[in-house]
Formats: C-alpha cells, sequence, structure tokens
C-alpha cells in the first residue's frame, strides 16, 4: 500500500496529549466525541502522547481506517498543549512533520464546544 500524502482535504492536528495506547476505534471516537469532526471526509488526523517523540496518524481511504505510528530516531516534537484545540494544517506542514522538519504555523483552530 502507496500512500498519497496529498490526498487529504483536511489535516488536523490534535492538540494536547492523547493516550497512543488507543487504536483506531479508541482515536476515531476521540474525534468524533471532542471534535465533532467527520471521519470519514477525507481527513487525516494527528496525535501526540505525552513522548514528543512519536505520534500517530489516523486516515479513511474509502475503504477502511488506517492508524500509522511515527517515531523520531533523532529530535522531538513541539507539540501544541492545549487539549481543547484541533489545528489544520497546510499539506507542506504535513510533508514537514513526516520528513522530521518541523513547523509551527496553523491555518485554523476549534475549541470544543461545552
Amino acid at each position: 500500500m502507496l500512500i498519497n500524502w496529498q490526498a487529504p482535504e483536511h489535516v488536523y492536528l490534535v492538540c494536547g496529549k492523547t493516550d497512543l495506547r488507543k487504536g483506531i476505534d479508541g482515536l476515531a471516537m476521540v474525534v468524533a466525541e471532542n471534535f465533532g469532526l467527520d471521519l470519514y471526509n477525507n481527513s487525516l488526523f494527528l496525535f501526540c502522547g505525552s513522548r514528543n517523540d512519536r505520534f500517530k496518524a489516523l486516515y479513511w481511504d474509502d475503504e477502511g481506517f488506517i492508524l500509522l505510528y511515527k517515531r523520531y530516531e533523532n529530535g522531538s516534537l513541539r507539540w501544541p498543549k492545549n487539549k481543547s484545540e484541533v489545528k489544520e494544517l497546510k499539506p507542506e506542514q504535513l510533508n514537514a512533520l513526516f520528513t522530521g522538519l518541523l513547523s509551527t504555523p496553523v491555518i485554523k483552530c476549534w475549541k470544543t464546544p461545552i
């Protein structure tokens, strides 16, 4: 399976720490319950745990979910800490994240409904 990183229309970075022991169903529940975003709308969701050298990505590819796990051998991430936000990334920011060239600018932020 070859993944086209240009395919997702939206890339959402889930801020704060997420329990990375969660699998597909657990991470999907985080997105649906906390942020009300559509999991099946050609979107990629990124999660970071308590260790800043790894993250998970959840993506629906019209046949099923794909769960990716990335761990940096050298270096670490500076993940946004506000648990009540989701930040939308540009395609070049996603590419930088997966290649280790990290960038922090964001496009949009959504607060969790109270």
